[in-house]
């Protein structure tokens, strides 16, 4: 992230040419085909199956000939009805042939939708916190599932199309070379009418389906901000329900018009198509029956090369939708790649090793690491250095122009001494987030080193390092789980006599045990069936439960009232004994018991000391302390 030219500028081009519509290439091509080795061998049997489905079509016409030359005209009931048994067999194997393109097709198509959904999911994961603040939730939904199953279509349906088409052309062809080479020339000269508009309509049919695709992630995207809890109830107070409906209808209406233009185009071609075989078929009629009249061709050949020139365009009318249906297809794994070419700034380094910390003796551990800034400076990613041009293209480009934002941190240097206390207080805006964001690497400095037991962050290992270091942030989150799997989700295969110890030691387990079902009480959508300072202290309980030797609380007692908040001191007095802790705190309770406070403005560690000592400077402390933290000493309770 340091030095040579901004990484927005490097990152956000090629993606902006995306929505341009640019065309599908080769890459895109070789880089499906690894997808597809896991299921060689279901593959061989749907091309086999295909195959032999293509020969079977083939064959029925030349059984039809056989039938009307050799049975019916010569009256030969025998021949009739042995061939008739034969075709009534070939539709028994044709059949069987279905069936197993079916479940192959099945296998494969849904076998790639699993592990497509499942490599983006994972590779969406590892992106750095900024990722999430900017990208919009529904476009990211639609890249995992309509994107997705549109890529399953291109391996699938796409593959069977092709193979069937070809080898169905080719066989066909090769039987009525066979029956009249005369019939058969003059229905070949139609093909080249077929290919043109097929070419044409396929180019338009893939930027109206971009542009489709584009639309459909607008709408869910607002779809899905607007139909959660929060969303809801913020159209709500603030009587925004008309006008939402009318947004939704606007964008539902870019849907509605680029699937309606889609379509139109769409079925353009096959119209196409019906008119130049119907077209092609009064020839052959025409060519075929002069040739019947003049004895060069038996009637039942006449018969079976209609039969055929029918089978014939269909591979024909397949063949010249399939560079349309492809490049659709292509696009979605063109958008899926888009995502997983998005290389996460937070990573491990190559030789990151694991943070080494000794194991708890029950109390607390025995040595905890200590925090150290050394020197270190910020600024928050620009938009093209973290998300794509087709998630917020208005941000992406704006970054390209820019280069990033200011500087958030400057020059800053603190040590948090391990086992102890340290607040962290300042106006809003000063970056005293930004702070123990930099702890557990949910961002990287721009310059400067963040260390923790002195190791730089960047050296030591993701896993090894969010598991030493446990986080309370102001705003809880719960999952849409029960009260049992949220904490669990801290340490997986807790025993119930921890999970109710730990609701004990956050004030929490009277609640829970009120609940009707308990630790297995649904929360909510981001816990909204408890109360601000209910889903704090759940928080809580889950910090409580994973006992991390780094403790990082972003006022995490800011939605608990007095009363709750002095039992929550007495619990986190207990919990954060022994470790090394890093606090914004706005309450007067917890500055107090501090080892040390740091005052923080602009980004900078204007005074650091304890309590006693920054009031006595009579400075920026002193100033907060009165405008904000003395009503609360003046409180017979202390808060």
């Amino acid at each position: 992230m340091i030095g040579g030219p901004p990484v927005g500028q490097l990152r956000a081009e090629p993606r902006d040419e995306l929505l341009k519509g640019r065309r599908v290439g080769r890459r895109t091509i070789r880089r499906i085909m690894p997808y597809a080795r896991p299921y060689r061998r279901h593959i061989v049997l749907l091309v086999a199956a295909t195959a032999l489905g293509a020969c079977i079509a083939a064959a029925n016409p030349l059984f039809l000939k056989l039938i009307i030359d050799h049975g019916i005209m010569p009256r030969d009931l025998g021949v009739v009805v042995g061939l008739s048994l034969g075709l009534a067999g070939l539709a028994l194997v044709e059949a069987g042939t279905a069936y197993l393109q079916n479940r192959c097709s099945s296998r494969v198509g849904e076998g790639l939708v699993y592990e497509l959904r499942t490599e983006v999911f994972t590779h969406v994961q590892r992106q750095p916190l900024a990722f999430f603040t900017r990208a919009q939730t529904g476009k990211l939904l639609s890249r995992l599932n309509t994107d997705i199953i549109g890529a399953r279509q291109a391996v699938t349906t796409l593959l069977t199309q092709a193979v069937s088409a070809v080898l169905t052309l080719l066989l066909v062809l090769g039987a009525m070379f066979y029956l009249s080479w005369q019939i058969t020339v003059a229905a070949m000269l139609m093909v080249p009418l077929f290919l043109l508009p097929a070419r044409l309509i396929g180019r338009r049919m893939q930027r109206l389906t971009r542009r489709m695709m584009e639309h459909d992630a607008e709408m869910t995207s607002m779809m899905s901000e607007r139909l959660n809890v929060s969303g809801a109830m913020l159209s709500k107070l603030y009587g925004r329900v008309p006008d939402e409906r009318d947004e939704f209808a606007r964008r539902a209406a870019r849907v509605r018009d680029t699937s309606a233009s889609t379509l139109v185009w769409g079925r353009m071609l096959p119209v196409v198509v019906v008119v130049l075989t119907s077209f092609t078929t009064a020839l052959v009629y025409g060519l075929g029956g002069a040739l019947v009249v003049d004895g060069t061709v038996e009637f039942g050949t006449l018969v079976a090369m209609v039969a055929l020139l029918l089978r014939v365009y269909g591979p024909i009318n397949q063949l010249s939708t399939l560079q349309s249906s492809a490049m659709i297809a292509l696009v979605s794994f063109d958008r899926v790649f888009e995502v997983l070419d998005l290389e996460p700034l937070i990573a491990d380094r190559p030789g990151a090793r694991p943070l080494a910390v000794p194991a708890s003796n029950g109390h607390g551990p025995a040595a905890v690491p200590d925090v150290r800034f050394e020197n270190v400076s910020f600024r928050y990613p620009a938009a093209g250095e973290v998300s794509l041009a087709s998630l917020e293209p208005a941000a992406v480009k704006e970054s390209a122009r820019t280069g990033g934002g200011a500087p958030v941190l400057h020059d800053l240097s603190f040590h948090a001494p391990p086992g102890k206390l340290t607040a962290l207080v300042g106006p809003s805006g000063a970056g005293k987030t930004t702070i123990t964001h930099l702890v557990p690497r949910l961002y990287d400095a721009t310059s400067g080193t963040v260390r923790v037991g002195g190791h730089d962050v960047r050296d030591l290992t993701l896993a090894s390092l969010r598991e030493n270091i446990g986080v309370v942030t102001q705003d809880a989150y719960l999952f849409h789980e029960t009260v049992r799997a949220n904490l669990g989700y801290a340490r997986p295969g807790a025993a119930e006599r921890e999970l109710i110890e730990a609701c004990e030691a956050a004030l929490i387990w009277d609640t829970v045990r009120a609940l009707p079902e308990g630790l297995d009480t649904v929360v909510g959508e981001r816990g909204h069936r408890f109360s601000g300072g209910e889903k704090q202290r759940l928080a809580l309980a889950r910090l409580l439960l994973k006992a991390p030797p780094v403790v990082v609380l972003d006022e995490a007692t800011a939605h608990l009232d007095s009363e709750s908040e002095a039992a929550i001191q007495r619990a986190l007095r207990t919990a954060l004994a022994g470790r090394t802790s890093l606090v914004i705190a706005h309450r007067l309770s917890t500055i107090r018991e501090a080892d040390q406070i740091l005052v923080v403005d602009a980004g900078r560690i204007r005074e650091s000391g304890t309590h006693e000592e920054l009031l006595a400077l009579d400075g920026l402390y002193a100033d907060l302390y009165h405008s904000q933290f003395a009503h609360q000493a003046a409180r017979p309770d202390g808060f």
